[in-house]
C-alpha cells in the first residue's frame, strides 16, 4: 500500500496549496496510521470520515455523534484535528456551524482525499463475505414478513397507482408477448449452467414454465425443419426441478462484497429480450400512436444518467429537489409487488414469471424459495425496480397532497421526479412522505446517502455542492509494478486523466512519472484515441510521424487488446446467433461463429497508433 499513501501524500499537498493551508500533520497521521491499522484505515476508516463529513454538509453542523474515534481540534470543539485546514474553511471554528459561503475547493478536498480509496477493488475478508451472505438471507426473511404485513388497502393503491402510470407501456410490451414479437438475447456473462460464448446458442435446458409462453421451437431453433432433430437433445424442466441461480460475491468495496446472482442461460436469455422492449418503450413519449400517452416518460431512465445528474445539481443550488439512495434496492422488491404491477396484463404476467428464477443457491444455505423478484444478475431487475420505485413516490406524493395519482398530477411532475435504477430524486416537499411510503413497502432509504436538507446532492455517480460539481477521481485499483499487470495500467491511466481534467495537474504529473518510468511511451492522445496516452488541454495530441499511405499522424504508445476465447458454432445455433442480430450492420467480428464471450486477459502491446 506503499504507493497509495505516496498518492495520498501528493495530493494532500496539492490540494493544500489550493486552498492555502497546511496538510503536514494530516499526512503524518495518515502515514503512521495505514502503517498501523493496514489498507482498511484508507479503505474504511477515510471514507468512513468523508460520509460523516457529507452528513454535516447536509445538517448544516458538525454534531456530536459524528466523527468519532478521530481528535477533536483544540481551538475548535467537536471539529476533527484531522483536515482542520479544510474544515475550518468550511465550518464555523466556535460552534461547528457551516458557513454562509463554505469554500468549495476546499469541500472538494476533503472529499477527495477521506474518500479516494473507498471503492478500490480488493477483496474482503472471509468474515465480510459470510456477513454478507448472512445480510442476503435475512433480507429474503425481511421481504416475507412484509408481503405478509402490506394491508390489501395498500396493495391496491400500488396496483392502481402502477395503472396510471405505466399502464400504456405494460399494454405495449404485453401485446408483444403475445404476438411472439420478444427477440431474445444472450449476454456475455457468466450462467448458472457454466455455459460461455457461443456454447450459449447450443443450450439443451428449457424450463416447462418457458414452453407455455416462448416455445422452444421459435426461441432456439431457426424453424421448423430443425424441430425434430433438436428436441431429443431438449431437456424439457418442471417447476420442481429447475435450474436455481448461483448466488455469488464480487468486489465492491474493502468493507462489503456486493452479490448478485448467476442466473441459468435460457432464463437469461428471454429475459433479454424482454428487458429490451421494457427499455424501448419506457424511454419513449409515444406508446406506437401520438394518442397513446407514455405517462411515465422521463420519470424513469435506463440509458442516460445525465438527467438525474442535472436534476442534483439543481437541487445542491435550488434546494427544491432531494436526492434518495435506497440501501439493497433490487433484493428488496418483493415478487409480490411485481404481481401486483403486473396483473392487468395476463400475458406479460405470464411472460415475466415464466423467466423469473424461483429458487436461489447459497453458498452455505443451500437451496432455498425467493420472495425476493430477482437479485442483481437478473435483466430484468433493473427496469421492473425502477418502475415499482416511480409507483411508491407518486404514491407518496399523492398521499401528502391528499389527492389521488392522476395524469395530470404525473404530469404537474414530472420535470421533479426522476428514477434511474435506486437513485431517486423527488421534489424536498415530499421527502418525508415518499419515505415513508418505501419504507411501508419494504425498502430501506439509505439515510447516508440521501441528502435534502443542505446544499449537498449526489445520484448517478455525480455530487454537487450548491450547484458546484465536487465530483471526485476515485482509485478503482491497486498500482502496476510491472507491464504483465495491465488492468492495473488501464485503471492508474484512467485515474492520472481523472486527476487532470479536475485540475489536480501537480497529482497527475505525478503519476505521468510514474507510467513514463513504467511504460516509457506515454504520449498525449485525444479521448477517442485506442492509445493508453495522456489527456491535455494544452494540446489535443502529439505527432511523432505519418502514416506511410493515408499520410495521418501516428505517436508510438502501447494499446490495449483482448483475446476473445475460441468458441466453435455450427448447425442451427449458429444460424440462430445471424437471425437474432438486430440492426443492419454487419457483424463487428467476421469470426463471431470461431470466438465469443468475455476476453480470457487483456494484453498490451507496442506499434503505431492513431492519437486521435
Amino acid at each position: 500500500m506503499k504507493s497509495l499513501t505516496m498518492l495520498w501524500t501528493i495530493a494532500a499537498n496539492e490540494l493544500a496549496a489550493r486552498c492555502c493551508t497546511s496538510t503536514t500533520r494530516d499526512i503524518i497521521t495518515v502515514t503512521s496510521r495505514e502503517k498501523s491499522e493496514g489498507s482498511s484505515f484508507l479503505t474504511i476508516t477515510l471514507p468512513n470520515f468523508g460520509k460523516d463529513f457529507e452528513k454535516s454538509l447536509d445538517q448544516g453542523f458538525v454534531s456530536k455523534d459524528i466523527f468519532l474515534g478521530w481528535k477533536s481540534s483544540v481551538k475548535s470543539p467537536g471539529i476533527p484535528q484531522f483536515l482542520s485546514g479544510f474544515l475550518s474553511l468550511i465550518f464555523d471554528h466556535v460552534n461547528g456551524v457551516l458557513l454562509d459561503q463554505p469554500d468549495i475547493d476546499a469541500i472538494f478536498a476533503v472529499r477527495q482525499l477521506t474518500l479516494m480509496y473507498a471503492k478500490i477493488l480488493l477483496p474482503c475478508s472471509d468474515a465480510r463475505v459470510a456477513k454478507a451472505i448472512e445480510g442476503y438471507v435475512e433480507c429474503e426473511q425481511e421481504v416475507r414478513r412484509n408481503d405478509a404485513e402490506l394491508t390489501s388497502s395498500f396493495k391496491e393503491d400500488f396496483a392502481q397507482v402502477s395503472l396510471v402510470l405505466w399502464g400504456a407501456v405494460l399494454q405495449k410490451v404485453d401485446e408483444d408477448v403475445y404476438h411472439h414479437r420478444i427477440v431474445p438475447k444472450h449476454g456475455p456473462g457468466a450462467t448458472a449452467d457454466r455455459l460461455k460464448g457461443n456454447r450459449k446458442f447450443d443450450q439443451t435446458e428449457w424450463t416447462e414454465r418457458l414452453e407455455r409462453v416462448f416455445s422452444f421451437g421459435e426461441y432456439l431453433i431457426p424453424n421448423s425443419r430443425y424441430h425434430m432433430d433438436t428436441l431429443p437433445r431438449i431437456t424439457f424442466l418442471e417447476p420442481g426441478a429447475e435450474r436455481p441461480v448461483k448466488v455469488i460475491t464480487v468486489p465492491k468495496t474493502l468493507k462489503t462484497p456486493r452479490i448478485i446472482a448467476v442466473e441459468p442461460t435460457c432464463m437469461q436469455y428471454v429475459q433479454q429480450g424482454l428487458m429490451a422492449r421494457f427499455v424501448e418503450h419506457v424511454e419513449s413519449p409515444f406508446i406506437s400512436m401520438a394518442e397513446n400517452r407514455n405517462r411515465g416518460f422521463h420519470i424513469v431512465g435506463f440509458t442516460d444518467q445525465k438527467p438525474n445528474q442535472l436534476m442534483a445539481c439543481e437541487g445542491s443550488s435550488s434546494g427544491e429537489l432531494a436526492t434518495l439512495d435506497l440501501s439493497e434496492a433490487s433484493d428488496r422488491v418483493s415478487n409480490q409487488l411485481v404481481k401486483l404491477l403486473l396483473r392487468n396484463f395476463p400475458n406479460l404476467a405470464e411472460g415475466v414469471d415464466a423467466c423469473r428464477s424461483r429458487k436461489a443457491d447459497v453458498p452455505g444455505k443451500g437451496v432455498m424459495r425467493l420472495a425476493k423478484f430477482a437479485s442483481m444478475g437478473s435483466a430484468l431487475t433493473f427496469p421492473i425496480e425502477a418502475m415499482v420505485f416511480s409507483t411508491i413516490v407518486f404514491i407518496g406524493i399523492a398521499r401528502e397532497l391528499k389527492t389521488q395519482v392522476t395524469p395530470e398530477l404525473i404530469d404537474r411532475y414530472r420535470e421533479q421526479v426522476r428514477v434511474y435504477g435506486d437513485d431517486i430524486i423527488i421534489p424536498v416537499r415530499y421527502v418525508r412522505a415518499v419515505v415513508h411510503e418505501l419504507e411501508t413497502f419494504g425498502f430501506r432509504v439509505n439515510k447516508t446517502k440521501s441528502f435534502w436538507t443542505g446544499k449537498f446532492r449526489e445520484s448517478c455517480g455525480k455530487e454537487y455542492y450548491d450547484g458546484h460539481d465536487v465530483s471526485i477521481a476515485k482509485v478503482r485499483r491497486e498500482f502496476p509494478s510491472g507491464l504483465q499487470h495491465v488492468e492495473e495500467i488501464l485503471s492508474l491511466v484512467s485515474l492520472r486523466n481523472q486527476f487532470y481534467l479536475l485540475g489536480m495537474w501537480g497529482t497527475a504529473c505525478e503519476i505521468d512519472k510514474w507510467l513514463e518510468q513504467l511504460l516509457r511511451y506515454f504520449p498525449i492522445v485525444a479521448d477517442t484515441s485506442p492509445a493508453i496516452g495522456r489527456l491535455s488541454v494544452a494540446f489535443s495530441y502529439e505527432s511523432e510521424r505519418n502514416h506511410k499511405t493515408l499520410h495521418s499522424p501516428l505517436v508510438r504508445a502501447y494499446v490495449a487488446r483482448g483475446r476473445i476465447p475460441e468458441s466453435l458454432l455450427d448447425g442451427p445455433g449458429a444460424l440462430v446467433k445471424c437471425l437474432l442480430k438486430s440492426g443492419e450492420e454487419p457483424f463487428i467480428d467476421s469470426k463471431h461463429l470461431e470466438r465469443a464471450g468475455r476476453s480470457e486477459a487483456v494484453n498490451i502491446k507496442l506499434g503505431w497508433i492513431q492519437p486521435f
